[in-house]
């Protein structure tokens, strides 16, 4: 049995930092994978449950001089009367092994546990919490999580904001003291200010930086905070010695500005780094800002308001006009129109009556509703979109694992260069030790592995955030990453190009009973999710059917059914000449509903019969915007092919009135992937969409796998990218965001490249200041995550 567990990891400031909790991780016995993402501070580990535990890969990684920040649990507690009742409740959680802090509210019952990574989970809160007397139950813990990460990086950006400022502060007479030497003036602070004031800036301002870069050393790796340290300390310590001893440097020059400027430079720019980071996950906590606090429910024909997570499935919730939805469920009375718009993308508001489902976050228009509680939690469509972006971001595109090797090495070289232009400027330099060392230390400041480590994971946060925002769900980073490339989209017919609603448009009985047909084909397909099946039975209506005693399907074909006294045949042309039937006289009525997109099933009684009883022409009307996003897939350059199980006849009227480029028609459910499989033999690379249950297979085995949000959890669990509404015109806008994303990763990529092959040569010439250096280094990785940020401006 293998487990799986995300770690969130403070402390990182660079790819070389990932790589080496991926490899002090990789090192504990019992982990098959381990994968460190920079830009969501994010471990994510698979591991034997036997060989170790969560709580064993959070200490390597603290062992390693990173942080592993508390996960925090709310409980829902029950029984509570008094502040007593309080104290207890709090006295049980605070002795439980791992709980660092428990603090519990007796108006809302509620209880946020504080525990260490790993070591106690909410089952065991909550049985300690019941053996006191009180009723316990977690309540929306990813919830909690992601609102205590929040305030966790508010609180780190405030307290960096307050070490740069006074770092800053200290920082200015130097800056002072440089310009005025660029002016031609005399100025310059004594060298004991100028000891006293880069002091604190090295040691204590530095201090974000010396932790890490101890970490690194000992993990046998480097970051950008050892880069930092190295070049830093020596300016400094270089500085306190040609105050001893003045000879060092002919000119008797000080370096204090240069270590105090590049460590102030460095803080400005992780502080802008971080806000533009904060920018990339906006998706996310618009989506989080989606649900209500609080929900109107009825209890016993009485109104009352509670807290949203504590609404139960079965629930009757009541949704004033303008307000928002607190549950996924089922309208029993009222009519309204709902906004839709930040969940599916879709700008209209929807028209909604009861029978209708209505989603969590959605905002209601002028009606009042009474909604029946059918998902809440986790399971909602809110929640699960919101993991599904939380998942997509964490996951690490092809790319980026090239990337990880180079920046593996890049701190290592980085060092060597610096030893080499020390070594280059005492040999054949002419100048004395230090002006050697400042050279050193400037190849030092300048080289970034942040910029690298950057590039892919905030493009791809930025970009499966914008899709999100037009109802443009993208499971993981490699679909991402591989639909730009895609050259044929493979399109299911039903549900995809059509409406997926059909509706029988003509019945032909041989002995003249349409309503009799009507009625057998109805009772034979009771219970069935198909959509033709549908259709026969909205036909149907009210009346009576006979009882269906049994029921076998033939996939791609039809069904054989047992009513009471006969035994029927629904189905295709396959299916009847399988069964040796002749289609005689209804043959050539059939291939004119077939030549006009009509889909006809075939009735016919095997027992205690065998005869041709009629046919049915159903048709499915196809979607508004089918042609023109077949027109945008192909102005790209994009090759489409339908593929269906329904006959050529009827697939090659659809196709033409959509502009499809190819048919394959008459595909058996479990043919469809190996279709798809042909397409790629042929060297193309593939997307397929469809909407059922019969197109998994396909979807799975496609490059790019794009389920219509409309269709099954089935195809949408196996496909890359879930579209959320039934618009065609998503498909295009998917692979265009794809596009635009990896444009970003290869500008991001680019430009941390050219950066680095351009300013260290120059740095190691002698070309650059120190100061000059650590501005450089610090813009590097804003320029990036900023270029990244470009993406919130894409539109559909």
């Amino acid at each position: 049995m293998t487990g799986h567990v995300s770690f969130p990891v403070e402390g990182m400031t660079c790819a070389s930092c990932a790589s080496s909790i991926e490899r002090v991780i990789g090192k504990l016995p019992g982990i098959g994978e381990a994968s460190v993402n920079l830009a969501t501070e994010q471990a994510d580990v698979s591991f034997d449950p036997a060989a170790l535990g969560p709580s064993d890969i959070a200490e390597a990684i603290v062992r390693a001089g990173f942080k592993v920040p508390p996960q925090t649990y709310e409980l829902s507690i029950d029984g509570m009367t008094c502040a007593s009742c309080v104290g207890r409740v709090e006295k049980v959680l605070l002795k439980q092994d791992g709980v660092r802090s428990a603090t519990v509210n007796l108006a809302t019952e509620k209880a946020s546990v504080s525990v260490d990574f790993g070591t106690i989970g909410p089952a065991d809160l909550i049985a300690a919490v019941e053996k006191t007397g009180f009723g316990a139950a977690m309540v929306s813990g990813e919830d909690a999580q992601f609102v205590e990460d929040e305030r966790r990086a508010q609180s780190r950006a405030r307290h960096d904001l307050v070490v740069f400022s006074g770092s800053a502060l200290l920082t200015a007479p130097f800056i002072v003291q440089m310009l005025s030497m660029l002016s031609g003036n005399e100025f310059a602070l004594s060298p004991m200010l100028q000891l006293l004031l880069a002091t604190p800036v090295q040691f204590v301002a530095g201090a974000r930086f010396y932790k890490p870069a101890w970490g690194a050393l000992k993990a046998g790796s480097g970051n950008m905070d050892l880069l930092v340290v190295l070049g830093t300390s020596a300016a400094y310590w270089l500085s306190v010695a040609i105050l001893v001893v003045p000879e060092l440097a002919g000119d008797g020059h000080l370096y204090f500005e240069a270590g105090a400027a590049v460590i102030t430079l460095v803080l400005l720019g992780k502080l802008l780094e971080t806000r533009a980071k904060r920018g990339t996950t906006a998706a996310i906590r618009a989506l989080m800002d989606l649900r209500p606090e609080s929900a109107r429910v009825l209890r016993d024909g009485v109104e009352v308001e509670i807290p949203s997570t504590l609404v139960q499935s079965g629930d009757v919730v009541i949704i004033r006009p303008g307000e928002r939805i607190a549950v996924d469920g089922e309208i029993i009375d009222g009519v309204s129109a709902c906004d839709e718009s930040l969940i599916t993308g879709e700008s209209l508001p929807v028209e909604k009556a009861p029978g209708d489902t209505v989603t969590g976050g959605a905002i209601n228009g002028e009606g009042l509703l009474k909604v029946r509680a059918t998902t809440v939690g986790s399971g909602s469509a809110l929640a699960r979109i919101i993991a599904l972006i939380q998942s997509a971001q964490a996951t690490k595109a092809p790319v980026q694992r090239l990337v990880d090797k180079i920046a593996a090495v890049f701190v290592p070289v980085v060092v060597v260069i610096a030893a080499l232009t020390f070594a280059g400027w005492m040999a054949f330099g002419a100048v004395d030790m230090a002006t050697a060392i400042i050279n050193a230390v400037t190849v030092l400041v300048i080289a970034c592995p942040c910029a690298l480590g950057l590039a892919t994971p905030t493009a791809i946060m930025a970009g499966t955030g914008s899709a999100a925002r037009f109802g443009i769900l993208i499971k993981d980073a490699e679909a991402l990453e591989r639909a730009h490339r895609v050259n044929t989209v493979v399109l299911d017919k039903t549900g995809t190009l059509t409406q997926g609603k059909p509706s029988v448009r003509e019945v032909v009985a041989l002995d003249g009973d349409v309503d009799a047909l009507i009625a057998k084909a109805a009772a034979a397909q009771q219970g069935s999710e198909h959509p033709l099946a549908h259709a026969v039975l909205e036909r149907a209506g009210e009346r009576p059917l006979m009882a269906l005693k049994s029921f076998k399907s033939h996939p791609g074909r039809g069904l054989e059914a047992e009513l009471d006294d006969q035994i029927l045949l629904i189905g295709n042309r396959r299916l009847l000449d399988e069964q040796g039937f002749v289609l005689g006289s209804l043959e050539a009525q059939a291939v004119a509903f077939e030549e006009d997109g009509a889909t006809v099933m075939w009735v016919a009684e095997i027992s205690p019969e065998k005869r041709l009883l009629g046919l049915i022409a159903v048709a499915d009307a196809i979607k508004e915007n089918a042609a023109a996003a077949v027109a945008r897939l192909k102005s790209s350059g994009i090759e489409t092919v339908m593929l269906t199980g329904d006959n050529a006849r009827s697939a090659a009227s659809v196709a033409l009135a959509a502009g499809v480029d190819r048919v394959i028609a008459e595909v058996l459910p479990e043919d469809k992937a190996r279709e798809v499989t042909s397409l790629q033999a042929a060297g193309r690379i593939v997307a397929m969409v469809g909407d059922g249950i019969n197109d998994a297979p396909a979807l799975a085995a496609a490059d790019v796998g794009i389920a219509m949000g409309t269709g099954t959890d089935v195809a949408m669990h196996t496909a890359g990218i879930t579209l959320m509404r039934g618009d065609p015109l998503l498909i295009a806008a998917s692979i265009r965001i794809s596009g635009a994303t990896y444009s970003k990763i290869r500008q991001n990529l680019f430009w941390a490249f050219i950066y680095n092959i351009i300013g260290i040569p120059l740095a190691a010439a002698g070309l650059l200041s120190p100061v000059i250096a650590g501005a450089a280094m610090a813009m590097s990785s804003v320029s990036v995550v900023s270029n990244s940020l470009l993406l919130k401006r894409w539109k559909v």
